[in-house]
C-alpha cells in the first residue's frame, strides 16, 4: 500500500518520526549552517557583480551559461534574478542605490532647520510640543529680527510641522546645547493659627489666585546676605512676575509683593506660600486682609513641597534655568535682577512662552497618564478669561504689537552676562566647586587653624579696644 514507506515518515508534519528519512534528501547543513559555505557581504557581492559583469556580456551562449552558473554559486542568488542583476547598467545601478525609498522628505529644507534652531535656542531649549505652539507666535518676527526672507514653501512647513517631526529635526543639536540649591525656608510659627492651610482648591478659571516661593541666590553658602527673587505665578493664566530682594526680610518681601500685584493684568484674589517667615508675619497678612476686598491668604501643609507644586516648577524653568546657583551677595544685585525683571523678562515669559496645563491624571497599574491643554501663553489665557475687562484686553494686545520675542531675548541675555561679568570670581559656583575639590585635608585644617586665630585676634582688639574707651 506504501511503496516508499521511508519517504512518507520523513514528511515535515510528521515530527515524531525521521528515522527512515534518507541523508541524501537534507543539505548538509541543515541544522548546523557553521559548516556550511561562507555568507558573501554585499560589499563582496557588488566587488564580484563589477569583475564579471563586462565578461558576461562579451561572452558567447555557453560561457554565460557557465559564468552564470558560477555567480549563482558563489553569491547564492536566483537564477533568475541574477540574470537581472548581471543586465543591469553601472549607472542604472548608482542611479537605484541613491534613490530613497519611501515617501519625498518635505521638511529637510536648510531654512526649515535653521529657524527651529533658532527659535528653540531663544525659547531655552523647550520642548517639541511648546515649539510648535510658538512658530506662529515667533514666525512674524524672525525675518525683521535678522533680515532674511523666508519663503512661502518654508512657512507653509513650519506652520504644518508637527512636534515629533521636530524632535527628529532637533535631535543631531540636542547633545551640543545646554541651558543657561539650597533650602532656605525658615518656619514662622506665630501665625500658623491665622493663617488657614489651603484644602479646598480654589476656583482655578479665574485668575488672581497666586502662589509665591522665594528663590534663594547664595551659590553654595548660607552665610551672610545675599539676593532672593521673590516668585509668583497665577494658576489659572500662568502669569508669572519676578522681583528681587537684598535678604528676605518683611519689608523687603512685602515691598516686593505690592509692585508684583500692581503689575497683574487682572485683581489680587489668593496668596498662597509656604511656612517661611518671609511670608508668615503679621506684615504682610495685615496688607492682604485689611482691605475692602480681603485677599484669601492660605499656606501649605509643612514639608509638603508639592502642595506648592506650580510655583516650584517656575523656580526651575523662570529663574534657575536663566540665572543658575550662583551666590549674588552684595545688594547693587537686587537693582539690576529688578530692572530686568520689570522690562523685557516678564514680557518675554507672559507674552511668548507658552506652557501646558494639566487637565487629567490616571494611574493605571504601574502607569501614570496625564492629559494636558494645548500650549498657550499667558498672554493668550488672559484674551480668553472672561474676568479681565476689554479695557486691560486692548492695552496687552496694543503691548504685544511693539514686542519681538527674538529681540527681547538677546536683550536679556546680554544683561545677563553684564551681570555675571561683574561677579567676582569666588563668587561663582563653579570656583567654589573648583576650591572644594582641590583642597586637602590638609589644608582644610589649616584653613580652619587660621579663621580662628583671625577670630581670637578680632576679639582681642574688640577687648583691648572696650578697656581703652573705660580708661
Amino acid at each position: 500500500m506504501f511503496p516508499n514507506y521511508s519517504i512518507f515518515c520523513a514528511l515535515p508534519h510528521k515530527k515524531g518520526n525521521r528515522r527512515g528519512l534518507k541523508k541524501k534528501s537534507l543539505p548538509h547543513n541543515l541544522g548546523n549552517p557553521k559548516k556550511g559555505p561562507i555568507m558573501m557581504s554585499n560589499g563582496s557581492r557588488q566587488e564580484y557583480l563589477s569583475e564579471i559583469q563586462e565578461r558576461y556580456w562579451l561572452a558567447g551562449r555557453k560561457e554565460k551559461g557557465t559564468i552564470l552558473d558560477e555567480f549563482c554559486r558563489t553569491c547564492r542568488y536566483n537564477r533568475k534574478y541574477a540574470i537581472r542583476v548581471l543586465n543591469i547598467l553601472p549607472k542604472q545601478r548608482k542611479a537605484r542605490q541613491k534613490k530613497r525609498r519611501g515617501r519625498p522628505k518635505h521638511y529637510h529644507h536648510e531654512h526649515v532647520i535653521q529657524f527651529l534652531r533658532d527659535l528653540w535656542q531663544a525659547s531655552n531649549l523647550a520642548c517639541s510640543k511648546r515649539l510648535k505652539a510658538m512658530i506662529p507666535l515667533w514666525l512674524p518676527y524672525y525675518e525683521q529680527t535678522y533680515d532674511f526672507e523666508l519663503s512661502l514653501e518654508v512657512k507653509t512647513s513650519l506652520m504644518n510641522i508637527s512636534h515629533s517631526t521636530i524632535d527628529r529635526l532637533l535631535a543631531p543639536l540636542r547633545s551640543r546645547y545646554q541651558k543657561i540649591g539650597l533650602s532656605t525656608t525658615k518656619p514662622g510659627s506665630l501665625l500658623k493659627k491665622h493663617i488657614p492651610i489651603r484644602v479646598n482648591q480654589w476656583d482655578e478659571t479665574k485668575p488672581g489666585f497666586l502662589e509665591a516661593d522665594t528663590v534663594a541666590h547664595c551659590g553654595t553658602s548660607m552665610a551672610g546676605m545675599f539676593v532672593y527673587t521673590v516668585n509668583t505665578v497665577d494658576i489659572a493664566t500662568g502669569w508669572t512676575e519676578q522681583r528681587a530682594t537684598w535678604g528676605k526680610g518683611e519689608y523687603g518681601v512685602l515691598q516686593a509683593i505690592a509692585s508684583i500685584e500692581q503689575s497683574l493684568p487682572f485683581r489680587l484674589r489668593g496668596f498662597d506660600s509656604d511656612n517661611g517667615s518671609e511670608f508668615l508675619n503679621w506684615r504682610l497678612l495685615k496688607y492682604l486682609t485689611h482691605r475692602k476686598r480681603p485677599v484669601q491668604f492660605t499656606r501649605s501643609r509643612e514639608y509638603h513641597k508639592n502642595d506648592n507644586a506650580h510655583i516650584e516648577g517656575k523656580n526651575w524653568t523662570h529663574v534657575r534655568q536663566y540665572l543658575g546657583y550662583r551666590r549674588f551677595d552684595h545688594h547693587d544685585y537686587a537693582t539690576l535682577f529688578n530692572e530686568l525683571y520689570t522690562s523685557e523678562w516678564r514680557l518675554f515669559f507672559n507674552f511668548f512662552l507658552p506652557s501646558m496645563k494639566l487637565l487629567d491624571k490616571q494611574r493605571i497599574g504601574s502607569r501614570t497618564i496625564k492629559k494636558h491643554d494645548p500650549p498657550k501663553t499667558p498672554f493668550q489665557r488672559v484674551l480668553e478669561s472672561a474676568q479681565v475687562t476689554p479695557a486691560i484686553k486692548l492695552q496687552l494686545r496694543q503691548q504685544h504689537r511693539s514686542l519681538n520675542p527674538f529681540l527681547l531675548h538677546q536683550t536679556i541675555k546680554r544683561k545677563i552676562t553684564a551681570i555675571f561679568r561683574h561677579l567676582p570670581p569666588s563668587t561663582t559656583l563653579d570656583r567654589e566647586l573648583i576650591i572644594t575639590r582641590n583642597t586637602s585635608r590638609h589644608q582644610s585644617t589649616s584653613s580652619q587653624i587660621t579663621r580662628q586665630t583671625l577670630f581670637l585676634q578680632r576679639k582681642n582688639n574688640v577687648i583691648f579696644s572696650k578697656k581703652k574707651t573705660l580708661a
